[in-house]
């Protein structure tokens, strides 16, 4: 029943002030309200105190509980902390209206001036659950009713900024538009304080305005003087986002959102998608909210090729600029992958208006990220002292992928009003300055899951929302350079330097290294190691330090029937595939002693790696040398090169079809835990005819450009540069086991687009695209150089003596259902860790897809992975069922108990429709599973992009640093000698981040698994509901099929398993043997 129209003036202005979504509808109705009341506005907390006196409407009391029980929290001290404490907050975004709540909550005169005179935003926040409970105490779903109603949790910039509006003006916050901050009026004399140079005209009580805080939330183009900002590179990476008119019909509401899809563990959707629409993207997300949103990261090479950049500039202001950009052509551009990703159900997309009228859809650059070195200073200049704070982006530039810029802006909201409590209670400029600091440690590593878990406890307090907080990590002796008294610094902007700018002490001089070499080579018979040319030209003294390091492999022995080019090339290899030392020169240059400095570098790897390991320890654990990810993934792309060869070879002799085989096997094929004895150097690959001539490690194999040491990334014996060693139809960077090569041209391709001209076998015998996983043996390569490699076994119907036979069996509905879950290890003799349990939201998750069919959910849906179970809208809930709501919906974990009910309810459809809270609770979880995915699969890929730009910016110094080396030959001995260490330590620091990353692409490829397994579970499930009898022979074909791949999928994830588990216990052993 509608609501009746009130009669007293004070109350029509106050239902005009909840339900306005304009800015200038806000204000005016406040300035009604309070002028109907007989209340001046802008009078701080003892404002509002006289708005609830006097407003005493039924429909106001909801909202004065909320505030009073939020301002009556001890920490505010009713509102008596900051009484004497004047503030000045720049800019309206949601940090400083944020800020300026809880500025006003400890009873400081805050004063806030924003440049813009309306809200126009229409981009999509995602929300954390303890935004979503802060939010709701503030009174949100008050002014919107709508607020996180359905399956993921968001809110668009411009309706948060009208809520936090709302509660900033009735707390008495003073809000001055139009009026842009420019910079600080220092105190002219003593007894004066601090003003802000503002334009254009402020009124003279503004201009006049005397504060002791400033906070600033004016965003990240805006720093006020005296901070430094640091710069946090990745490679190019241009952002579309794009609104459209939700006009909330029926279809639109049933249409689910997309909580995220990342290529780097879902390739198929891309695929579909570059296939169909010509469009390339890294991921894509669809929130519903006041518009469609959409937002997604394009490659350039992409909108080059659509027309939508007009040429390709190496400036990245230069090449998204309005002159480069077609505004036309990136319409269609978003319009067509959003439709895609709908599967068309939006109907006709007709773009919202921006502020200026013009279709709101923006193309964006995120390749650099800003932040703020420190969170805070103080200035004095006569006696006067400022505090200063920043929040927001100015602070910390969000990376949208991830989804916490409202949440982390908040939280800075929190630790600012906090430092500004601190202040007004008269701790030191320097203590002040040392727990901000200590708090700003932490900001970067939020999350929802290391955060306190009970939001409802969170408050002003750093206790109640960071556990093991400590506030002393930052001393007030390391803070004393914020705490200025001259004002004579400036803003400086510098590139980040973590990876690619600090020395590192621990690298080694050529003596200690040549040293070290002596040591590890002693004993060895015909070694004598005294330089680093012609002392290794044999070849004896690499497999000498290759022999000390990975005893069994070669015996000393066998080495006199060799040459100097074979024991080389023999040596190069195995340290490659067993202990994880990339090459940088040639068995040919090792041998003619041509490149000491590229041997000088080799060397330090071996030195860096195993400096530590004792020099008679026997076989080197993994460990504790070389990253066991590197040899993981080394081994993981050469099982893919064989099982691609092989399935080649099976098509050409054999030609079977997957048709021929309806059953499953019992067996299937072991992932692959012993590589091809190493007794001859592998082929080299098949590269295109305009590059065959150049197979000097000096010359990149694909531009035929010099290669410095730095730069040198070695393939298959070949060497490229890394940015030449990528997908030759994206372009995209390839990584270990992650790429293929295509026999018949040469080229390298990434998996997604790795021509399929053998798709048929590939099928059969497990896609290119999911290949077995090696697990690493210590005895993965035979003893001696000289053994002749096996031949590649072939598929046979007879099976041989030494291998059991096969037999065919049928599998029923029910063992199928349960596939998924099996373990298939084929190896009884290793025991290996028990696979982790399936959470109880995943298995909800799949359970409900069945049982919400006749809530509009399709029973199959593979293209669209993260389009999962789906409710409409319901409507904004009244204020009765509020509070049950928010207590339904905290986010406290479940009870065995409770989890098992959850799960009866889904698995029966006819229960679902009797609970629809527990219902809209088990889909949120789904969601918020799949959210977190999708992080963490942005949060992998900005790690790899960084540590590409950091490698980038080493290669770049390296390359001077060796040209200093080998052309001033003229440089007296200690420059030299310099600059030799100087490119050490690069190539050391270059060594670990080539390691994170492949630590990294082991989180990929778990990911990808992970993606992988539930599509199949998924397909599967949508072949299980079909009756047997309606099935037709090439269901039980693709039936079939799916079964098989789901089989590699799981055996895949068994030896990652496997191999996660086995470092897990070496690093244990390790541990315990450094502490005994």
């Amino acid at each position: 029943m509608a609501s009746p129209t009130p009669t007293n003036p004070a109350h029509s202005h106050f239902e005009s002030f909840v339900q306005a979504q304009l800015c200038q509808d806000v204000l005016s109705s406040f300035q009604g309200l309070c002028r109907a009341l007989g209340v001046e506005s802008g009078g701080g907390l003892p404002q509002y105190h006289k708005i609830k006196a006097q407003l005493n409407y039924w429909s106001a009391k909801s909202l004065w509980a909320k505030l009073d029980k939020r301002a009556g929290q001890p920490v505010y001290q009713q509102g008596q902390a900051c009484t004497n404490t004047k503030c000045l907050v720049v800019g309206a975004g949601p940090c400083g209206l944020r800020a300026a709540v809880e500025l006003a909550l400890l009873g400081a005169r805050v004063v806030l001036v924003e440049k813009r005179t309306k809200f126009s935003r229409h981009n999509v926040l995602h929300l954390w659950p303890f935004t979503i409970h802060d939010l709701r105490a503030l009174g949100a779903k008050k002014f919107y009713g709508r607020f996180c109603t359905g399956t993921l949790d968001h809110i668009s910039i411009r309706q948060l900024q009208l809520l936090l509006l709302k509660v900033a003006l009735l707390l008495g916050v003073e809000i001055h538009w139009g009026i842009t901050f420019t910079g600080l009026q220092p105190p002219p004399r003593k007894g004066s304080g601090w003003r802000a140079q503002l334009q254009p005209n402020p009124p003279a009580q503004l201009a006049n305005y005397e504060f002791d805080v400033l906070i600033s939330a004016a965003g990240g183009k805006f720093i006020p003087e005296g901070f430094t900002i640091r710069e946090m590179r990745g490679k190019l990476a241009i952002g579309i986002t794009a609104n459209f008119v939700n006009g909330r019909t029926v279809e639109e509401t049933q249409v689910p959102e997309i909580s995220g899809v990342a290529r780097i563990y879902n390739q198929k959707f891309f695929q579909s998608l570059l296939k169909a629409t010509g469009i390339d993207l890294e991921n894509i997300v669809y929130y519903k909210d006041d518009t469609h949103y959409f937002v997604m990261t394009a490659k350039k090479q992409c909108l080059l090729r659509l027309g939508v950049l007009r040429q390709d500039l190496p400036e990245t202001d230069q090449l998204l600029g309005s002159a480069n950009v077609v505004p036309e052509a990136l319409q269609r551009f978003a319009r067509a992958a959003a439709d895609f990703a709908t599967h068309g159900k939006l109907g006709k997309l007709e773009f919202a208006q921006d502020a200026r009228g013009r279709p709101d859809v923006a193309a964006f650059d995120f390749t650099s990220m800003m932040r703020a070195e420190s969170s805070a200073r103080v200035q004095e200049k006569h006696g006067a002292r400022l505090l200063l704070g920043l929040v927001g982006d100015c602070l910390v530039e969000p990376f949208w992928p991830l989804g916490t810029g409202v949440a982390r802006g908040f939280l800075a909201a929190f630790d600012a009003a906090w430092m500004v409590k601190r202040w007004a209670e008269g701790a030191g400029p320097l203590e002040v300055l040392a727990e901000r600091e200590s708090l700003y440690q932490l900001l970067s590593q939020t999350s929802p899951e290391n955060m306190h878990r009970n939001a409802a406890q969170y408050g002003l307090d750093p206790a109640t929302r960071y556990p093991n907080l400590n506030l002393r990590a930052v001393t007030p002796k390391q803070v004393q350079d914020l705490y200025d008294v001259m004002d004579k610094e400036h803003v400086q902007r510098r590139s980040d330097k973590t990876d690619s700018g600090k020395t590192n002490a621990g690298s080694a001089g050529t003596e200690e290294l040549l040293h070290w070499c002596q040591e590890q080579t002693a004993g060895f018979p015909g070694v004598h190691v005294t330089d680093f040319s012609s002392s290794w030209a044999d070849g004896l003294a690499l497999c000498a330090l290759v022999h000390r390091l990975q005893p069994g492999l070669l015996e000393p022995s066998e080495l006199q029937s060799m040459g100097a080019l074979e024991a080389t090339s023999w040596a190069l290899k195995v340290a490659e595939h067993e202990l994880g030392i990339t090459p940088v020169l040639s068995a040919q240059a090792v041998v003619a002693g041509s490149d000491p400095l590229g041997l000088i570098a080799y060397l330090s790897h071996f030195h860096s790696a195993f400096k530590n390991v004792p020099q008679r320890s026997g076989l080197v654990s993994q460990t504790s040398g070389t990253s066991s990810a590197i040899l993981f993934l080394g081994k993981l792309q050469r099982t893919l090169q064989r099982t691609r060869a092989k399935s080649l070879d099976l098509l050409q002799d054999h030609g079977e079809e997957v048709g021929d085989k309806p059953s499953l096997p019992v067996e299937a094929e072991t992932p692959c835990t012993e590589e091809t004895p190493l007794s001859e150097p592998s082929a080299a690959p098949a590269l295109p005819p305009e590059h065959q001539q150049a197979g000097a490690e000096d010359l990149c194999e694909r531009c035929g450009k010099r290669l410095y040491l730095l730069e040198r990334f070695c393939v298959d014996g070949h060497f490229f540069h890394r940015s030449c060693f990528c997908c030759h139809t994206c372009e995209a960077t390839l990584w270990p086991g992650g790429y293929g090569q295509h026999l018949e041209d040469g080229y390298f391709y990434c998996l997604q687009h790795l021509p399929q001209d053998d798709q048929k076998e590939a099928d059969s015998n497990g896609s290119p695209e999911s290949q077995e996983l090696p697990i690493p043996d210590d005895n993965s390569i035979q003893p001696g150089p000289s053994t002749p490699a096996p031949p590649m076994e072939r598929a046979s119907p007879v099976p041989s003596p030494s291998q059991p036979a096969r037999r065919m069996i049928r599998l029923s509905s029910l063992e199928r259902l349960q596939l998924p879950s099996l373990d298939f290890i084929l190896d009884s003799g290793v025991e290996p860790p028990a696979k982790p349990p399936r959470s109880c939201r995943a298995l909800a998750q799949q359970a409900l897809e069945k049982s919400f069919v006749g809530w509009g959910v399709p029973v199959q849906a593979p293209e669209i992975p993260e389009a999962t179970e789906k409710a409409e809208e319901s409507p904004p809930p009244s204020e009765e069922e509020e509070e049950e709501e928010e207590e339904a919906e905290e986010e406290v974990p479940l009870e065995p108990h409770l989890e098992q009910t959850l799960l009866t309810l889904a698995k029966n459809s006819g229960t679902m429709t009797k609970y629809p809270t527990w219902c809209r609770t088990l889909m949120r979880r789904a969601k918020e599973e799949e959210m977190k995915r999708f992080c963490k699969a942005q949060a992998v890929q900005r790690r790899l992009n960084e540590i590409e730009a950091a490698v980038r910016e080493l290669e770049t110094e390296g390359k001077r640093l060796e040209l200093a080396l080998r052309r001033q030959s003229s440089s007296p001995e200690e420059q030299k000698k310099l600059w030799l260490e100087q490119l050490l330590q690069l190539i050391q620091q270059r060594n670990s981040l080539v390691t994170e990353e492949a630590e990294l692409m082991i989180t990929v490829r778990e990911m990808d698994l992970e993606e992988k397994q539930r599509q199949l579970d998924q397909e599967l499930r949508g072949y299980m509901n079909r009756e047997e009898t309606l099935k037709t022979e090439a269901d039980r074909q693709s039936e079939n099929q799916v079964l098989r791949e789901l089989l590699d999928v799981v055996n895949q994830r068994d030896a990652l398993i496997r191999f996660q588990e086995e470092r897990r216990l070496s690093e244990m052993s390790l541990g315990t043997g450094a502490q005994g």
